[in-house]
């Protein structure tokens, strides 16, 4: 069984205004999407950060700190909490909200790479609408959406790949043979970024690196997300059955446009969970997962040495042939799926030491760099120049006639993994064969019959007693296809509980 999904923050600017409010303008961004008066549906009572993998639960985290600030902040906005939070459950399955600062979209769960790339493309396709949206009420279009993970200003906003995986792996088995794949998947996930971000409201600009993430990764393991960001957190929300299961909620990635690189970045993660899982990955441990993690994002040429416990030293690209090798042996022959990530990683891998070129369209760091290197070439500029650093950011918007990146992807210049029939497709309809085709369903048919909704479960507004659809095990393909069908010919979502 695989279930994967990605959530998105993204960048938001009004172009007319020299400070806008990120607040109001990414809550006016997903009310621009709704077709009807909001209502409130999302459950966050079922939510709780506090709880951490490693099995303890913390008392506060930082992130705490920033909350009552945001809500003293927040004091005299003419709204309540749930009023700014707008959030919205798509009848595609997806969750669409202002996450305070920035409007984030969450894919539906997904179970293939053709699914979870179509619909983290949905999510740019909706939340483009909503900007038409909003411009055509302020007679302008100011404003302007970025999916990238900073400002170029020592500030970050994440792309978070998220993984449902078995709760009988220990913890620190799957800590030891993930996060050395993490620290080197940035060779061909990384989304390139001009300029170092050392600390925040810190940025120092001419360095080209690999990783929009890199420079704020700040510790190995921990259960926070805004502060002393780590390469694997630890949060314990399974949005699932507790004692079966555990989400992998990863906050180290960027958030990639190519969508080969969504593929690769995703697929490859799936099977070294698949490898943890079965015992079979490789054995490595950096003396500093930290310094690792930025020198080989600083490391064009890919040839910077790791430092590891052992007394050796591993080039990024040794690391992952390795992972690669181990799949390959133990993983092989599984499904259409499981072959396309074998033989497109090793290909990577191959053109990443011989021919890079070939990976422009395909890679977005690859693709980026040769785009800005261009142009440098062409107006005569210095790798400093604002002018580049202003590029580096349209490579990223998702208005087709502003987005560097959409605009090669029109020319034919990108390697595509669904098509624009399969996008337009996922703007409104779940994945059939998870339980986020359920949840898209029962908004579509029974909005007024729903009071609240979770992941993995929905509550019905009653006048007797409490009702609820519980999804928390519901992963089974058969077992999914027979409850949507129940649910498409029932009257009343209560027929069917």
């Amino acid at each position: 069984m695989r279930l994967f999904g990605i959530e998105t923050e993204y960048g938001i600017i009004r172009e007319d205004q020299a400070e806008s409010d990120p607040v109001v303008e990414s809550m006016e961004l997903v009310r621009a999407y709704m077709s009807d008066k909001f209502e409130q549906t999302w459950d966050y009572k079922g939510e709780d950060p506090h709880k951490d993998q490693r099995g303890f639960s913390v008392h506060g985290l930082q992130q705490d700190v920033e909350e009552e600030q945001f809500a003293t902040l927040d004091a005299h906005r003419p709204f309540s909490f749930y009023e700014m939070k707008s959030d919205l459950v798509l009848t595609n399955g997806a969750r669409f909200y202002n996450d305070h600062t920035h409007p984030e979209y969450s894919t539906p769960e997904c179970s293939t790479l053709k699914e979870i790339i179509a619909h983290d493309r949905a999510g740019e396709r909706i939340l483009q609408h909503a900007a038409n949206t909003r411009n055509a009420t302020l007679g302008s279009q100011s404003v302007q959406l970025y999916k990238n993970n900073t400002d170029l200003h020592g500030h970050s906003y994440g792309c978070h790949d998220n993984y449902l995986i078995s709760r009988t792996i220990p913890f620190d088995q799957l800590s030891a043979g993930l996060i050395p794949f993490l620290v080197t998947r940035q060779i061909f996930s990384g989304a390139g970024k001009l300029g170092i971000e050392a600390q925040e409201h810190s940025y120092e600009p001419g360095v080209y690196q690999l990783s929009q993430r890199a420079d704020f990764m700040e510790t190995e393991l921990s259960v926070d997300t805004m502060h002393d960001r780590p390469i694997l957190n630890t949060r314990d929300e399974p949005h699932a059955d507790r004692t079966k299961y555990r989400r992998l909620h990863l906050i180290v990635g960027d958030a990639n446009m190519c969508e080969f690189s969504t593929a690769l970045k995703i697929g490859t993660t799936q099977l070294v969970l698949e490898l943890i899982a079965q015992g079979a990955a490789p054995q490595f441990e950096f003396s500093d997962s930290i310094t690792a993690i930025k020198t080989i994002s600083r490391d064009l040429d890919l040839n910077a040495l790791i430092p590891m416990t052992s007394g050796k030293s591993l080039t990024a690209l040794e690391i992952q042939s390795a992972y690669l090798s181990a799949a390959k042996k133990t993983l092989a022959k599984q499904d259409d799926d499981t072959d396309w990530i074998l033989t497109n990683w090793e290909t990577t891998l191959d053109l990443l030491k011989q021919n890079r070129t070939e990976l422009i369209g395909r890679i977005d760091w690859i693709t980026k760099h040769w785009l800005l290197e261009s142009f440098a070439q062409d107006e005569q500029l210095e790798w400093n120049d604002p002018w580049l650093a202003s590029l580096d950011l349209e490579y990223h918007n998702i208005h087709s006639d502003r987005g560097l990146y959409l605009g090669l992807e029109q020319e034919g210049k990108a390697q595509r993994f669904c098509t624009n029939e399969d996008i337009q497709k996922a703007i409104s309809h779940g994945p059939s064969t998870t339980r986020a085709g359920i949840r898209g369903l029962c908004v579509k048919k029974f909005r007024k019959e729903i009071q609240a909704i979770q992941w993995e479960r929905i509550h019905l507004k009653s006048l007797t007693q409490p009702q609820q659809l519980d999804m928390s095990d519901l992963f089974d393909p058969a077992h999914v296809a027979r409850l949507w069908h129940k649910i498409d010919q029932a009257k009343h979502l209560a027929d069917v509980l």
